[in-house]
């Protein structure tokens, strides 16, 4: 404030611009600064250059640990809802291509195995309350035990005992960080649709959060192809 002349609300109103946009990129917000979307241009320059040179910030690595899984009743939350994808201003779209959240979620290794681990916790905490330590004992962490084939990440169960497949894709960002979801999932989900889920981990490294998505998929997701598969046979 003292550096630029501007008011204490101007200042906060700046760090709640920066925030929006943050959240925009699949990047944690400004601790205290909840996101307003009244971009100016500038902005959006500022960011550009601030990441460029510190780029740590945007590709942390999460230390390979898990987290301590929460059970005060709030770590489940309500999916967002599916909403037709508004206009965006063009430098906006240029920055979130460029620090694409989807790629460096999907690249981040040590974040995916943490969220599986942190989800782990969470199910076996589950039956410690329910008080079925038989269950407990048969949930597996698949994609680590078997590999990644299966098209889900952890076997679990319902309180009946029916299984329960779950995928977890993991983010620091917020809950609408958009992610990447493979054929062979997709195809589980149809094929599975009764007992697959997918837990989708956010706000991780802050104060983690799960919401869960039941197939049909393309019911609650807008689906798109993102990649092409290149071949001479």
């Amino acid at each position: 404030m003292q550096q630029l002349g501007r008011t204490h609300r101007s200042v906060e109103f700046k760090h709640q611009n920066i925030s929006a946009v943050l959240e925009e990129m699949g990047l944690p917000w400004i601790v205290g600064y909840k996101p307003k979307r009244n971009y100016q241009a500038s902005i959006f320059g500022a960011i550009d250059r601030y990441l460029s040179a510190n780029q740590e910030v945007v590709y942390h690595q999460l230390p390979p640990i898990v987290l301590l899984a929460a059970d005060d009743g709030a770590t489940f939350v309500d999916a967002p809802k599916l909403e037709i994808q508004s206009t965006r201003p063009w430098q906006l779209e240029r920055l979130v291509r460029k620090f694409d959240p989807v790629e460096r979620d999907l690249r981040n290794r040590s974040l995916g195995r943490a969220g599986e681990e942190f989800v782990l916790e969470i199910e076996k905490k589950k039956f410690e309350k329910l008080q079925r330590p038989d269950l407990s004992k048969k949930i597996r962490w698949v994609s680590e035990e078997d590999g990644d084939g299966a098209g889900y990440d952890i076997l679990s169960f319902d309180p009946d005992g029916r299984e329960r497949l779950i995928e977890v894709k993991t983010t620091n960002g917020a809950a609408r960080t958009p992610f990447f979801l493979s054929e062979n999932e997709c195809q589980r989900a149809v094929a599975s649709a009764e007992s697959w889920r997918l837990y989708r981990v956010h706000l991780f490294a802050q104060n983690p959060r799960i919401f869960q998505i039941s197939p049909p998929l393309s019911e609650v997701l807008n689906l798109r192809p993102d990649t092409w598969r290149a071949s001479f046979s």
